[in-house]
């Protein structure tokens, strides 16, 4: 049973992803172009599968990865039924084990498994203010342990709360597609992110602000560019996503 707290949080959840109809539309219109038909996608943070729903719909198969239980009783309800949809109720981090997922009832979208000082930072750089009233110890996977399982991904994105640095900790070879987000307080965690990864592949880059769905590069930029635009975000400055892919006929360590 669901706490009176939590459901608002679903709800306020809810109502930002699937409330308004054009959302989805533009969601599968921008993903249109990272994946395709028969594509295998990584739904790493699932939360309430609006990307999953995106992947889905363009006929991809879905391996979504979500700890949280509240999310994780709507998305079974959700997609159950879907056989292109696998639900994982673990965490992604850098070994397999336990940690203690940080879960904020009423926003729920910044349930972490990130420290304290990454919590207080996120509550000071907000305009709303968020409590982590729950702590739950949940299973963690890795990303290597994930494509042993189900394959490498077309496409993984990464919507983990500041903890995309210690899940690629588990991973020891490149993925083809990604995005991962970022906040403009740690900017440096995710250029933390694209020197790791750019170890792993022949890596170029381009980004997005919030939920515009719209990259703010015509051309996709080499690592040094990339990491020039980013660290320019002022503190306080809207959030975004960073995404990569491996160059056409570039290297892949640790791929066949």
């Amino acid at each position: 049973m669901l706490n009176i707290r939590t459901r608002l949080g679903l709800l306020r959840s809810l109502a930002i992803y699937y409330g308004k109809p054009f959302n989805r539309r533009r969601l599968k219109q921008f993903y249109a172009s990272f994946v395709k038909t028969g594509d295998l996608c990584f739904d790493l943070g699932a939360h309430l599968g609006n990307r999953s729903d995106a992947f889905l719909r363009l006929g991809a198969t879905v391996i979504a990865v979500e700890p949280q239980p509240s999310c994780t009783q709507f998305l079974r309800f959700w997609f159950g039924k879907n056989a292109r949809f696998t639900l994982v109720e673990q965490a992604v981090g850098a070994k397999a084990g336990t940690l203690p997922l940080h879960i904020s009832s009423l926003t729920p979208t910044v349930t972490t498994l990130a420290d304290q000082d990454w919590q207080q930072i996120i509550d000071e750089d907000t305009s709303f203010k968020v409590r982590w009233d729950q702590t739950l110890q949940v299973p963690i996977t890795t990303l290597d342990a994930l494509i042993a399982t189900y394959g490498l991904p077309d496409f993984t994105k990464f919507d983990i709360e500041n903890y995309e640095w210690e899940a690629l900790q588990g991973l020891s070879q490149a993925l083809p597609c990604l995005s991962f987000e970022y906040y403009p307080a740690t900017i440096s965690r995710a250029v933390d992110c694209i020197h790791y990864l750019d170890q792993l592949g022949d890596y170029e880059w381009n980004w997005s602000f919030g939920e515009s769905q719209q990259l703010n590069e015509r051309e996709w930029l080499a690592t040094k560019a990339i990491v020039v635009e980013l660290q320019q975000i002022e503190r306080g400055g809207l959030y975004g996503d960073v995404y990569g892919r491996v160059r056409e006929g570039g290297e892949q360590v640790g791929s066949s």
